[in-house]
Parts: structure tokens; sequence; C-alpha cells
């Protein structure tokens, strides 16, 4: 399990905190699978492969290219898009960077 913090930066200045955590991490070869339990619960296989990284959210039928996975601007923005929604993007970015470290290939 990991706890984390997440924020997000509303257009009219807004700014609305919450917090995270992470378990049921599993990794195999070029991917990682793991829960995130927050405002919502999220289901997330994150992965490499030959041109960067990828994030699936399966339950949501959705998924994107990332950055790094401690690039918190570009995958957010990225997550936000794939998911129609701020805040579960934000969620999201803000575990992949919890995670950084952890997540090798």
């Amino acid at each position: 399990m990991l706890d984390f913090q997440c924020s997000y930066h509303w257009d009219d200045g807004e700014i609305d905190f919450w917090n995270g955590r992470v378990f049921n991490l599993k990794s195999y070869q070029s991917l990682h699978e793991f829960t995130i339990q927050s405002r919502s619960g999220i289901l997330v296989l994150a992965g490499r492969y030959s041109n960067g990284y990828f994030a699936c959210l399966p339950d949501f039928k959705a998924g994107c290219y990332l950055s790094d996975f401690d690039d918190l601007f570009y995958n957010q923005e990225r997550l936000a898009a794939a998911l129609n929604n701020p805040v579960d993007g934000a969620t999201v970015a803000y575990a992949l960077k919890a995670l950084s470290d952890n997540l090798a290939f």
C-alpha cells in the first residue's frame, strides 16, 4: 500500500486537495497493474512499449500515451482528456508519480 496526496487547480483559481491510496500492485515484464482508491476506485494498467509509456483504464474504457511516470503536468493533461474527468486524471497522474521509483522495466 502507498498513500499519496493530489491537487487540482480549476480554471477559476480554486484548488482542491484529496488523498489517494495505491494497493494490489502487480508487476509483469513490461506492465504494472494496480488499483487506486480515492474519490473513486480506478484500476490502472501502466506499461512501456517501443515508443514510451502508456496507461490503460479498462473500467473507464480509456487509455493514453504518457511521458515518464513522474511527469505530472503532461500525464495529468493526457489522462484527464482520456477520462474526460480532470479529478480522476490528476489522481492517476499523482499515483504514477508516487510509484515512479518502484515502476522499473
